[in-house]
């Protein structure tokens, strides 16, 4: 029993996932999918001037939302598999600079993290809007990446390493083929909810002058002046992709706890 709870990784900053085990959250996933999937519908149906338009007016922001979102998912999850192999160096430096990296970063608002590192790399060189909000986001979320790694290698039972060693493993033959494999188990559950997270924080990439969907619903609301219709889609679209990915990751874990028990 203890060990099983050793091996869960709680997070906190993304969805609210849709667990078998929690008929009162189920109940309500399906309600809010059913109420925003009829919304989404009935709303352009009822009432196509200005809701049809709004719709029509944002995919492209869907997919630089997803471009944005996937990219920086991939390059926080590397920047995170650094810095939490760091956090458990026995190199004092190495493990300094990765301790240190993390303190900072989650004791700056993500905002006026996206602000700086936005501006500091226009001072260096010039790049694309969308790969500087990429690169931002990733290194934001690199930090909270690099402790979901740190805590899912620090649950895999010591006993693993040691008889990995007895066999004549090196240290690092021993993380690349024996932790690192196992602790994925347990560190795709909470990568999946912050990749959630981090697909909500996206819209703050839009005062960085990404066409992300916000940024367009703002753009449209600024030209019809119809504010309320519009982040009322924009809301309902948000609430959508996030109700899709949870239930995606509540599979997930279903299926990965299923495995475990083989």
């Amino acid at each position: 029993m203890n060990e099983q709870k050793s091996s869960q990784i709680e997070v906190g900053d993304g969805a609210a996932i849709p667990r078998r085990d929690d008929r009162g959250l189920v109940s309500a996933w399906w309600i809010a999918l059913t109420g925003a999937v009829s919304l989404l519908i009935l709303l352009p149906l009822l009432k196509p001037d200005p809701y049809l338009a709004i719709v029509r007016f944002i995919p492209d922001g869907v997919v630089i939302t997803f471009k944005v979102t996937v990219s920086s998912i991939i390059l926080a999850i590397i920047i995170g598999l650094l810095t939490g192999l760091g956090r458990i160096s026995r190199n004092r430096i190495i493990n300094l600079i990765a301790s240190l990296y993390v303190e900072v970063v989650r004791g700056i608002p993500l905002l006026v993290q996206l602000f700086y590192i936005y501006f500091a790399l226009g001072r260096i060189v010039r790049v694309p809007d969308i790969a500087a909000a990429i690169i931002a986001m990733a290194f934001c979320y690199g930090a909270y990446m690099g402790e979901v790694i740190r805590a899912g290698i620090k649950s895999i039972d010591r006993g693993q390493s040691e008889a990995s060693r007895s066999l004549g493993f090196s240290r690092h033959q021993t993380m690349m083929y024996i932790v690192l494999p196992q602790a994925w188990r347990t560190i795709l559950p909470p990568v999946g909810n912050e990749f959630i997270a981090l697909l909500k924080d996206t819209s703050l990439v839009s005062i960085l002058a990404v066409s992300d969907i916000l940024r367009r619903g703002r753009e449209y609301a600024a030209e019809s002046f119809n504010y309320f219709e519009t982040y009322t889609i924009i809301a309902l679209v948000y609430l959508l992709i996030t109700l899709i990915l949870s239930k995606g990751i509540s599979i997930m874990e279903y299926r990965l706890s299923h495995y475990e028990r083989r």
